[in-house]
């Protein structure tokens, strides 16, 4: 591979010289640093980010930590990230927790070696101590995407209020009982609980929370559901891959949706509009979630004194389907 020692030889400039210009510093001579960047062109140059890191100057990398990568919704905010970033000449690396804090942890020490110059993650556990005291032992710019949390900059959708979306829908449709499949530490359930409680007299007896995704498990509740509520049941998963688990359960039981069932699912996916029925979701705005969040963290790096507090909420969209309300075909 060649070497900047060599394209300064092939060009007849210092190697000094073609350092400014590979590290993107204007103010060399046009025709010489157009004669570098050809040279590194044709003879496809890659810089040592390591070293360059090393030697104090920027990797041009941002560390992505997700929850589960195997989420469509996460693919899609991706290709948003790394599009913003690009845009200001960065690259991207990303990692997988999989909803795991061990996991998470060893990402974040990964990150570190690789000596990225900031880091966007959607955290595991937004609202922990150990987090909290992880995020601030790091050394690296950051910022939170879709969780709201008070250890760091955060870009999020507002949970709660999309649980109370979802929570008026499913009233209005005339539900008689309500599932919520999630966790109680998720502000969806907190968002959706609290509207139904101010609308549904005695919705204690008449509510049921499933965690697992086991489906034989799954099944199981659901039927047992059904045979002690026989009216119209409103169901929240909270995403998409859930309610589509859900979806096919429901049909397999011989449970009608929406006459029986109204089932909503989380982050309207490309899935959603493929189902029969359609699936009713909440959208987040991933390209304009991603671009805030980039934006903010080159923010953060660009000044690293810049000690300010800064969470931005950003608004959910329920998409009515087939799903959760008869709708014509």
């Amino acid at each position: 591979m060649i070497t900047m020692t060599e394209i300064a030889r092939m060009t007849g400039v210092s190697q000094p010289t073609v350092s400014r210009v590979l590290n993107g510093n204007q103010a060399v001579n046009p025709e010489i640093r157009e004669r570098v960047l050809a040279c590194a062109r044709e003879h496809n140059f890659q810089p040592n980010v390591i070293a360059r890191s090393l030697a104090g100057n920027k990797t041009m990398l941002l560390g992505i930590v997700f929850t589960d990568i195997s989420n469509s919704f996460f693919a899609d905010l991706e290709m948003y990230l790394e599009q913003e970033a690009k845009k200001s000449g960065y690259s991207v690396i990303v990692f997988n927790s999989g909803y795991d804090w061990n996991r998470e942890k060893e990402c974040l020490d990964v990150i570190r070696r690789y000596r990225v110059d900031g880091l966007i993650i959607v955290p595991v556990e937004e609202n922990s101590e150990r987090f909290q005291n992880e995020m601030q032992n790091l050394d690296i710019p950051a910022v939170a995407l879709t969780r709201r949390t008070e250890a760091m900059d955060c870009v999020y959708v507002d949970h709660v209020e999309a649980g109370s979306q979802v929570g008026r829908h499913l009233q209005e449709q005339g539900c008689e009982s309500y599932i919520f499949v999630g966790t109680e530490n998720d502000g969806k359930y907190e968002g959706f609980v609290k509207t139904l409680r101010e609308r549904v007299a005695d919705l204690g007896s008449h509510f049921t929370k499933i965690e697992t995704k086991n489906s034989e498990e799954l099944s199981r509740i659901l039927k047992k559901h059904f045979e002690n509520f026989p009216g119209k049941t409103g169901i929240f998963a909270y995403n998409d891959r859930r309610a589509v688990q859900i979806h096919g359960v429901l049909q397999k039981l011989g449970i009608e949706i929406p006459k029986q069932a109204s089932l909503v699912g989380f982050d309207n996916t490309y899935i959603c509009d493929f189902l029969y029925p359609s699936l009713t979701s909440v959208a987040q705005s991933n390209a304009e979630m991603a671009a805030r969040a980039v934006r903010r963290l080159l923010e953060k790096i660009n000044n690293p004194r810049d000690m300010q507090s800064w969470n931005e909420s950003i608004q959910a969209r329920l998409v009515i389907r087939q799903s959760s309300a008869d709708m014509e075909e």
